[in-house]
């Protein structure tokens, strides 16, 4: 009986280690296509990397994660028909768990790709198979 217990609250801090990360992937991905979203939407003339940061962060935190994700991006301007890459990474703690050791940390990362609209005004060239205007 008491060997039971044991199996079943360290089965049970086991799944709930590996929901931590299950949860953590969805917030990264979540917070990627966020923040690409916002990346491709951001007014000319303007760096869309701090918007697009922003977002990301707030998504992260809307999904209960805390800490502030690392975020790069593929891209450095906006322009016409440029793809954009957006990953976001995060290092994830794992629980111990008694007698069966673990714990440590584990990176989780997503990333989202969206393309600027290719009949935008006020950006700069065109690139790759963008249709002409």
């Amino acid at each position: 009986m008491i060997f039971g217990v044991l199996v079943f609250v360290l089965g049970t801090l086991a799944v709930a280690s590996a929901w931590g990360v299950i949860d953590a992937k969805f917030a990264a991905d979540a917070a990627a296509e966020a923040a690409a979203r916002t990346y491709v939407e951001a007014p000319a003339g303007q760096d869309p990397r701090v918007p697009a940061a922003e977002a990301a962060g707030r998504t992260w935190t809307g999904y209960g994660r805390s800490g502030t994700p690392r975020v790069t991006f593929s891209a450095n301007a906006l322009d016409r028909c440029a793809p954009v890459t957006v990953t976001v990474r995060s290092t994830i703690n794992l629980v111990r768990l008694p007698l069966l050791g673990g714990g440590g940390h584990i990176d989780v990362s997503a990333s989202h790709t969206e393309v600027v609209d290719p009949y935008r005004s006020g950006l700069g060239r065109r690139h790759g198979a963008c249709p002409p205007t």
